[in-house]
């Protein structure tokens, strides 16, 4: 994989640099936000370790940037000190497909990234789906939910088009978490924290939450034709 690190803290960039390299991967750095931007925004990368406190531009402008501005559809790894459950759920609104908290293994944040560059080069291209009111274009990065435009971060856009693929039909939180990120997590908040931002950008846009929780099955899709 060829591998952004944005990350300030040069001891933190060397430690990572010098064990993604060794494990075959291609490693760019950049100290500050406005330099992880620009090549971020400019050159392919399969996917980014990014830090929050960044000098210049600050880690979640950037991810939103890249988002919103940049269109890029990058998978991005938040690597950060914060770690309350309102720190990861901005970062997942803000276009994360991932948060790991400050102190970090190593050999977790490989397997991480090869998880999330696994997701990306695993999608269907163009997938265009229509459940009631809501519209899904994988193609075009769009979600519509009664009419409105929805913006999601890449993993509840692909948490919306797998519960899309067989509405009505409740999926584990294994089948879930296997689907975005490769295997099954050890506690249920990643994947708790990527619903409830799904839920509430879609009843932002609806005025109603299509998502279900049927307890202790997992999640399923209902609609009002």
């Amino acid at each position: 994989m060829r591998i952004l690190v944005i990350e300030d803290n040069l001891a933190i960039v060397t430690n990572l640099s010098d064990y993604l390299e060794a494990c075959g991967h291609e490693v760019e750095a950049a100290r500050d936000g406005v330099q992880g931007f620009q090549l971020a925004a400019s050159q392919p990368f399969d996917v980014v370790l990014l830090d929050i406190n960044l000098p210049r531009m600050d880690g979640m402008t950037l991810c939103r940037k890249l988002r919103k501005e940049a269109r890029a559809d990058v998978p991005i790894l938040i690597l950060s000190a914060r770690d309350t459950l309102n720190d990861k759920l901005v970062g997942f609104q803000y276009g994360a497909d991932d948060y790991l908290v400050k102190p970090f293994d190593l050999e977790e944040v490989e397997a991480r990234l090869n998880a999330l560059h696994r997701r990306r080069t695993g999608r269907v291209a163009n997938r265009i789906l229509r459940v009631g009111d809501l519209f899904y274009d994988s193609g075009r990065k769009r979600v519509q939910f009664a009419g409105v435009e929805v913006k999601l971060p890449p993993k509840c856009m692909r948490l919306l088009e797998m519960l899309m693929s067989e509405p009505g039909r409740v999926f584990s939180r294994r089948d879930l978490e296997i689907e975005l990120w490769g295997d099954e997590q050890e506690t249920s908040d990643r994947l708790r924290n990527h619903v409830h931002v799904l839920r509430r950008a879609l009843v932002r846009a609806g005025n109603r939450d299509p998502i279900e929780t049927v307890h202790g099955l997992g999640f399923r899709l209902v609609t009002t034709e």
